[in-house]
């Protein structure tokens, strides 16, 4: 049996994850990270490529026989790497997880995805986008709505570029700072501004070859620094696996409103897919309304949705690349798995790097995720705002949280960071089983 050489483009905590499960397959022979981290590095060989440079990517690719390109961040997708590999003689027969250009408008443009959603009927928010030149027009529409507002850069912000604000004069200004001073940058050329909806946010995944898909386990991430959900967004300081509420009634609504009219979609309107859609909803009132897509696995979700799937990766990203999809047969460990995140003091504001990490040695019972650290030749060090994660599965959300942060204890860096009430509100809710 021919086994596969592959290349894993990224750095965080869930390019880790993918690597560490993809280390785990039978199937595999070589695996590469670029550039990987100093978790990466333990799993497989990190390689000093820049993730937009797709000429070296290509040279590399073509030096080491590599046989599948599996694309972690979103931004070399928006950019187009899957077309650079299609449209090179040399590389198109390497297949690659990642939707080409077209399909990755889907993240790339929140203008495009809302037109893609009111066009195929897939349930989502009431919403209007402006420009710098219509400034005046999205404060006028501002005052049609009851607050809060929902304001989102159009183009990609890292995860911070959606803002809600609770008064008009907030959104007035926040509207104002997003145009006319490009808050954002180009991500805010545009400004998407969406009607508010009421219910508890959840992330769902699929992976496809733009005709089979697979549906994924679920996850709840949680976004703000502080705890009870306060402070600014950031991106992503814990998640849980299952969400207690979503029951097989809630899955099928999921999977027959909002996945297979996504697929369809993009069918009919000639875009070809293949690789992971990522579904930010909205349960409200028990019916799930869409609020993004996003063009690959969530980071921190991965860190918790991972280590719940038995089944091998790379057997299911070469299945999705050959047309077999329908043959893999997905194996959920039905534990609650919960993931903290362990950040670097004043992120996601100004924050120090190269600070030393150390106290790995002492944990056992979970599993460590590298998101932001690099390795000096000694010693593991800071190089991001996020830095660890630390993930652990048990029966109930409770008890997989509090191993999980009696763990997160023994990482120790100066000035660290992390939330302790993850996954409380689904406890206090009375969703937990």
């Amino acid at each position: 049996m021919n086994k596969t050489n592959v290349l894993l483009i990224g750095s965080g905590g869930r390019e880790h994850a993918i690597a560490w499960k993809l280390a785990q397959s039978p199937l595999l022979n070589r695996l590469f990270i670029a550039p990987g981290n100093a978790g990466t590095a333990k799993v497989g060989i990190n390689m000093p490529l820049a993730i937009i440079d797709f000429e070296n990517i290509k040279q590399f690719v073509l030096s080491n026989s590599i046989d599948l390109l599996v694309v972690g961040p979103e931004e070399p997708l928006v950019k187009g790497i899957h077309d650079f590999f299609l449209n090179d003689e040399l590389l198109k027969c390497i297949p690659v997880i990642g939707p080409q250009k077209a399909g990755a408008e889907l993240e790339g443009s929140k203008d495009f995805a809302k037109r893609f959603m009111i066009k195929h009927g897939i349930p989502t928010a009431a919403y209007q986008t402006f420009s710098a030149e219509t400034l005046d027009e999205g404060l006028a529409f501002l005052k049609t709505l009851n607050p809060p507002f929902v304001l989102k850069a159009d183009g990609l912000a890292a995860g911070k570029g959606v803002v809600i604000c609770k008064t008009v004069e907030e959104a007035e200004t926040e509207l104002t700072d997003m145009l006319a001073n490009r808050k954002f940058g180009n991500a805010s050329t545009l400004v998407v501004i969406e009607e508010f909806l009421d219910g508890i946010e959840l992330s769902a995944f699929a992976i496809t070859n733009g005709k089979e898909y697979l549906m994924l386990p679920e996850a709840k991430d949680y976004k703000r620094i502080g705890e009870g959900d306060s402070g600014p967004n950031t991106g992503g300081m814990g998640s849980i696996s299952p969400v207690p509420f979503v029951d097989a009634k809630f899955r099928s609504m999921v999977e027959e409103r909002i996945i297979k009219p996504t697929i369809e979609g993009l069918r009919k309107d000639g875009i070809p897919y293949q690789g992971f859609l990522f579904f930010g909803l909205m349960n409200v009132k028990g019916n799930p309304i869409v609020i993004e897509y996003n063009v690959r696995l969530g980071d921190p979700e991965t860190e918790s949705i991972l280590p719940r799937i038995k089944t091998d990766l790379l057997e299911i990203f070469l299945a999705t690349a050959q047309g077999r999809l329908s043959e893999i047969k997905l194996e959920i460990d039905p534990q609650t798995a919960a993931c903290v995140m362990i950040v670097s003091g004043g992120y996601p504001d100004d924050y120090e790097k190269g600070k030393t990490v150390s106290g790995f040695e002492n944990i056992s019972k979970s599993f460590v995720f590298h998101a932001g650290t690099s390795f000096d030749g000694e010693t593991v060090v800071t190089s991001g705002g996020r830095v660890i994660a630390v993930t652990s599965l048990a029966d109930t959300i409770s008890s997989a949280v509090s191993q999980t942060l009696k763990s997160a204890t023994n990482i120790i860096f100066e000035n660290s960071y992390l939330r302790r009430d993850i996954g409380k509100d689904l406890i206090e809710q009375k969703f937990e089983k």
